[in-house]
């Protein structure tokens, strides 16, 4: 069984009280696993952003800068690693957005639950484009986005909607959920199967995306609060179940499900992601932490938050990174993966 030593840097500990300008140079923490079969070594650097950014979700720019959603601010945020300095650009009146990912196009596209709206922005010339949701449609909430592997963007409403945008035409459908409010995260396979998570549903559901239909998988723990999902490169679906606390399985192929406890008293799983490797991770409320799960072991491995609550609601990133938004901290972090030799 491998032996993992953690490691704080003692500046690290200190920069949460720093002005903001000092904070940027110091803000690095640095964590060293080490087992029998080799060694592997990691860092978490941390990024403050402008008070009250409140960053709920986070994703890569193609240029190397990070977007994320400063939902109070009603902006997109832009980072830039290499300096640690960032920026916001409005998205228009009464904005709140949710989600944030990056497009085909390269552009930055926004789920925004204040205007009822998708938002595109052009993060070079700062150009905003807004879709309204169709009149008659309600408030719905919008929560969480992906685009298919046919360039098409599917978006979830709380409030029991999902729907989606042809980008080409600006043709946009919205359909109820068949169990009402809860739909939150949503995934895309590589296959180009659409799947999202009910939250207060209690299940995932498949998207025909000729017909608009979703229809419901359960998973087998009843009332598990399905929050994110997030498929793997083999099409398998994995899902945080926030209220059970556990990191579940879903295998389309199979019709078959498994599901793990995270570690600790009081799990509570939030978001999840799939990176390049087929690592799975996962934050945890309960423990201040983010967890990754290796498929192979099924062994869970613990990283620590910048500080308690610091609530990451969302992961994502790109070979080598996983960005984490500290919405209650104002913070971004990035944990980097790069694996040595054996």
């Amino acid at each position: 069984m491998a032996t993992q030593v953690w490691r704080m840097v003692p500046a690290a500990q200190e920069n949460l009280a720093m002005p903001y300008a000092c904070r940027l140079a110091v803000a690095f923490v640095a964590i060293v696993a080490l087992s029998a079969s080799g060694a592997a070594q990691q860092s978490q650097q941390t990024f403050p952003l402008p008070d009250g950014a409140y960053p709920h979700d986070v994703a890569p720019a193609p240029d190397g800068k990070i977007w994320y959603s400063a939902q109070r601010n009603g902006a997109l945020g832009i980072l830039d690693p290499s300096t640690g300095q960032s920026r916001e650009v409005k998205l228009g009146p009464k904005s709140a957005p949710h989600g944030v990912i990056q497009g085909p196009d390269g552009a930055a596209w926004l789920t925004d639950g204040g205007q009822n709206a998708i938002v595109r922005v052009d993060p070079e010339i700062e150009q905003v484009q807004v879709w309204k949701l169709p009149e008659g449609t309600g408030y719905t909430n919008l929560n969480t986005a992906v685009f298919d592997k046919d360039g098409v963007h599917w978006f979830t409403g709380q409030n029991g909607f999902y729907g989606r945008l042809d980008p080409k035409t600006g043709d946009m459908k919205v359909w109820k959920a068949p169990r009402g409010r809860g739909p939150y995260g949503i995934t895309a396979t590589p296959e180009g199967d659409v799947y999202y998570a009910s939250l207060a549903g209690n299940h995932i559901a498949r998207i025909d995306k000729a017909t608009g239909e979703a229809t419901v998988i359960e998973p087998p723990t009843k009332g598990q609060g399905a929050r994110r999902v997030w498929s793997d490169s083999k099409g398998r679906i994995w899902v945080s179940e926030w209220n059970a606390g556990q990191l579940g399985l879903y295998n389309p192929k199979a019709n078959a499900w498994r599901e793990w406890k995270l570690p600790g008293d009081k799990p509570q799983a939030y978001a999840v992601y799939v990176d390049d490797n087929d690592i799975v991770w996962v934050s945890d409320w309960g423990a201040d932490a983010i967890l990754s799960f290796d498929p192979a072991t099924e062994q869970f491995t613990s990283y620590p938050m910048s500080e308690a609550d610091a609530n990451v609601r969302q992961i994502l990133g790109r070979p080598g990174e996983v960005w984490l938004p500290e919405s209650g901290a104002d913070r971004l972090m990035v944990i980097r993966t790069a694996r040595q030799s054996q």
